[in-house]
Order: structure tokens, then C-alpha cells, then sequence
């Protein structure tokens, strides 16, 4: 069988991500924080992107502005090799210009003296639960084997305080610091109990039953007291708030468990909870709604956003350099980065742009929700938005990813808006948040000692013409955070 070599031509299509559409992309996603960081990087990396300032103006001021609207023609320009090369490269004082960059400068160093904070007040993170107790550890005057030991708990503690791991592998983990010996069982008790009586009470214990009864010990709760009797021998009844058959088994009246049980939820189900180091995360939106004159007015947020511009300095360096040459490198090189500063401003422009349009297309079809509030928020999906502003579902997806929105209404992420929606007997669907704040209404006015049950709630709800399952139900009042009826039964 011969082979044979051809040459045929071929009509394809196919999608290509270009440099300028991949950072386009990138950038439409990012939150505003993020962008920041990313535009501030982009002005220490490239020489050519600088920040420009509205109230300072030169000579060349109208120049400059010409220059900054077309950053795109300009970028096509030095592509080309016409450029005008009348002027020298004599001509710019590179000393002069790059005079505060060299090394070795002199010059009298202005500064202000200030007092430096304490020592103490420079600490890089709070202490969490694992530094709490490792300084009482170290505040304890026990041998070196046993806070060894000691340690290895505290390191196998999860942030609620429990002792994630067993008696048995924590023995185990005594061949890391010496092959062939492990922890004797008796030295993993010693060191437990050391670690248990440490601050808070009922930390590294295994199990939450176990943890109640250190935090009763830590109380001084006398060994035949009832709170005692009531973990020690009607622990599972207590879970499920059978509280008239544990009366019934402790041989007690039920108006004596009442403030008992009130007494063992004043006690913490998460020892190490407040030695948490989670911190707040603050969140500035992204688009202002305002009312003004009865019509609604989208304001994005460009606080903290510099205003980019092309450096005319070294759009001047470029026009006088040859395509020849030692310069040829420095001349690619300037253009590489003219082009990448250009393109920056293009996306950044871009983004700003499809941001406003998506934030219109909301305001357009939630309005009823920012005149009336959450009852006539209206079911909407990416769909909708991508369809009204004649860009794909992925786009809209981008924009409002992690972006926020301030309205008259209060602050909402900008996915709080995209929801599905129920079926209704009568009239429009109705939205799902609707349909929850319908739940939780019904909830909050329910009588304490019968409460609703999801069946119930169901009825309620079909009653009204909301074409809704129990299931839903359930679901619903399990993202609104509220027990189901039997742990929201008060039974005194």
C-alpha cells in the first residue's frame, strides 16, 4: 500500500478566544476588591498604564484627552511600522526621566518621625482556641512527656473544641516522635484529663453528652442533681423533648424539669465557639439604586478605581525610536505593553458597561419589588436578563457573581434577584422568596404549644392557590434555618 501526499483546502468555522476577550472575561467576574488588586498590580507591571488625574491639568491637557479616546486607534498605530521618526532619541534626558528609579541616588531623605506602636499591639492574627489552650499548656507545671502529649490533643481539637480523634490514635501517634514506642493508655489519660480542665469547660471531649457533663462539673452541679440525672440517664428522650416521659422516668413532677431544662441550654453545644477567629466580612455594593423624581437611577461604584490612562511620555519614546537597530527590542517591547495597557482600558470599559445594563435590566423588571417590598418580587430568571439585553446566559451569570446591589430596599446580592417560581391557581407565578416569607409569617404567628406542621403549612399555602408540595415546604423552612414542629413544640 503506497502513500501519497496532497495539499486540499478546507472552509472551517471555529471559536477562538483571543487574548483581549479572555481578559474581558476575567475581569467581568472579578469583584470590585479583586479589581482592584489586579488594576494596581497592572500599574506597577506596565510602564506605559498610568493613573491619570481629573483635576490636574498641562498644557498638553487637550492632548492627553484626545490620546486617552483613542487608546484603540493608537494601539493600531504602533502596530504598523508608520511611525514618524523625526525626532531623536537625543532629544529625551533618559537621567532626568528615570531619575527617582536609579540606584545609588542622593538626595536628602525627607521623613517624619513618628512613634512606632507597641510590640504588643503588632500582633498579625487574634489568638484562636488551639493558642488558648496551648498557652495554659505551657502555663502548667507538668513533665515534658505529658505536655507532649497534651499538645498532640490540642492539635487533633476541631474548631467546636471535640477531640476528633480516638484514645487508640492518639497512642499510635507516639511512633512520629519515637519509632516503636507509643503512648501508654495511662499517660493519654492523664494528658485528656489535663487538657479537659482546661479553659473553656468541655473542651476535647468526643462527644456532646460528654462535653455537657465537664461544663456541669466546671458549675460544681452536684453529683444526684437533676440537670445530672437528666444527661446521665435520659440523655436520648432530652434529644427528642420527650420531657413528659422523662418526668415520668425520673419519678418527677414535669413543672420541676422546666427550670432544669432551661439551665442545660444555658450551656455551650460548642465549647471553643467563641475563641473563633472568623471575622466579619463587610460588603460595599457594587450598584446604587436611587430614586430621583420618581424614576429610578443606576449609580455604578468606581470608588477606589483609578482612572487609567496611556503614558504620553512613552507614546513620545516610541514615535522616536527606528525599527532597526539596538532599539528594535526596546521598541517591540513598548508596543507589547501599549497594547496590553489598551486593552486593560477596553475591558475595564466593557465591564463597567455590561454591568449597567444588566443592573437596568433588573431594575426594569423588579420594579414592583422596589415599590412594595419582597411580596411582589417576581419570579425571573439569567434567561430573561440575557434575553432583554441581547447577551448570552454565561454573561449575565459572570456579572452578577458576587457583585451587590443597593436598593431603596436594602442591600442584596445581585443573584438575589434570579429565582424560580411557583404555580399558581390564579393570576402570575409567584416567587419562591415570596412563597418563604409566606412560610416564616405563618411560623412567627403559630401557637407555641401546637405548633404548624409542613403538612399543615401546605394546606395553608394551597389555600391561598400557591400550587406547592410538602416537600418544598420542608426545604423551605430548612433554608429559613427554623426547626420542624416537634423541636418548636413548648412544652411548659
Amino acid at each position: 500500500m503506497a502513500l501519497e501526499q496532497k495539499l486540499s483546502l478546507k472552509l472551517a468555522q471555529k471559536l477562538v478566544m483571543t487574548p483581549s476577550l479572555q481578559q474581558a472575561i476575567k475581569l467581568l467576574q472579578m469583584t470590585r476588591m479583586e479589581l482592584q488588586t489586579v488594576v494596581a498590580q497592572e500599574l506597577v507591571e506596565n510602564p506605559v498604564l498610568e493613573e491619570g488625574d481629573e483635576t490636574y491639568e498641562t498644557e498638553d491637557s487637550n492632548e492627553e484627552s484626545e490620546e486617552e479616546e483613542g487608546a484603540e486607534a493608537a494601539a493600531e498605530e504602533t502596530a504598523t511600522d508608520e511611525l514618524d521618526h523625526q525626532e531623536s532619541m537625543d532629544d529625551i534626558d533618559l537621567d532626568a526621566y528615570f531619575n527617582d528609579y536609579l540606584e545609588g541616588s542622593t538626595g536628602p531623605a525627607v521623613f517624619e518621625a513618628r512613634e512606632a506602636p507597641p510590640l504588643e499591639n503588632t500582633l498579625t492574627r487574634e489568638p484562636d482556641l488551639y493558642d488558648h489552650l496551648l498557652w495554659q499548656l505551657h502555663m502548667s507545671d507538668v513533665s515534658e512527656r505529658l505536655r507532649e502529649i497534651a499538645e498532640v490533643i490540642i492539635g487533633n481539637l476541631d474548631p467546636d473544641g471535640f477531640l476528633v480523634a480516638s484514645k487508640e490514635e492518639i497512642q499510635l501517634m507516639g511512633w512520629q516522635e519515637e519509632p516503636g514506642h507509643s503512648y501508654t493508655p495511662e499517660e493519654v489519660e492523664e494528658a485528656l484529663a489535663l487538657v479537659q480542665a482546661f479553659d473553656p469547660p468541655g473542651v476535647a471531649c468526643h462527644s456532646l453528652k460528654e462535653s455537657l457533663s465537664r461544663q456541669l462539673d466546671a458549675r460544681a452541679e452536684p453529683p444526684d442533681s437533676l440537670a445530672r440525672r437528666i444527661i446521665d440517664e435520659a440523655w436520648e428522650l432530652f434529644l427528642k423533648r420527650q420531657f413528659q416521659q422523662i418526668a415520668r422516668q425520673l419519678d418527677v413532677p414535669l413543672s420541676d424539669l422546666e427550670p432544669v431544662v432551661e439551665s442545660i441550654r444555658g450551656l455551650q453545644i460548642r465549647p471553643g465557639r467563641k475563641f473563633s477567629t472568623e471575622r466579619t466580612h463587610y460588603v460595599e455594593p457594587d450598584v446604587h439604586i436611587t430614586k430621583v423624581s420618581g424614576k429610578y437611577v443606576i449609580l455604578l461604584n468606581d470608588d477606589g478605581m483609578p482612572r487609567l490612562r496611556i503614558s504620553n511620555a512613552y507614546r513620545r519614546m516610541l514615535r522616536s525610536m527606528v525599527n532597526d537597530g539596538k532599539e528594535a527590542d526596546a521598541r517591540q517591547f513598548i508596543k507589547e505593553k501599549l497594547r496590553s495597557a489598551v486593552w486593560l482600558i477596553k475591558s475595564l470599559d466593557q465591564r463597567q458597561r455590561t454591568i449597567y445594563k444588566v443592573a437596568d435590566s433588573i431594575v426594569r423588571q423588579q420594579q414592583a419589588f422596589l415599590e412594595r417590598g419582597i411580596e411582589y418580587l417576581r419570579p425571573m430568571v439569567l434567561r430573561d436578563v440575557a434575553d432583554d439585553i441581547g447577551m448570552h446566559e454565561s454573561t449575565v451569570s459572570r456579572v452578577v457573581s458576587n457583585k451587590y446591589m443597593h436598593t431603596p430596599r436594602g442591600l442584596y446580592p445581585m443573584k438575589f434577584f434570579f429565582h424560580s417560581g411557583i404555580d399558581r391557581e390564579y393570576g402570575a407565578d409567584i416567587s419562591s422568596l415570596t412563597v418563604k416569607r409566606k412560610i416564616e409569617h405563618l411560623i412567627q404567628d403559630e401557637d407555641p404549644k401546637r405548633p404548624l406542621s409542613d403538612s399543615e403549612l401546605t394546606r395553608m399555602l394551597q389555600r391561598e392557590g400557591i400550587n406547592i408540595a410538602r416537600r418544598t415546604v420542608a426545604k423551605y423552612r430548612d433554608e429559613l434555618g427554623v426547626p420542624s414542629s416537634t423541636n418548636r413544640k413548648q412544652i411548659f
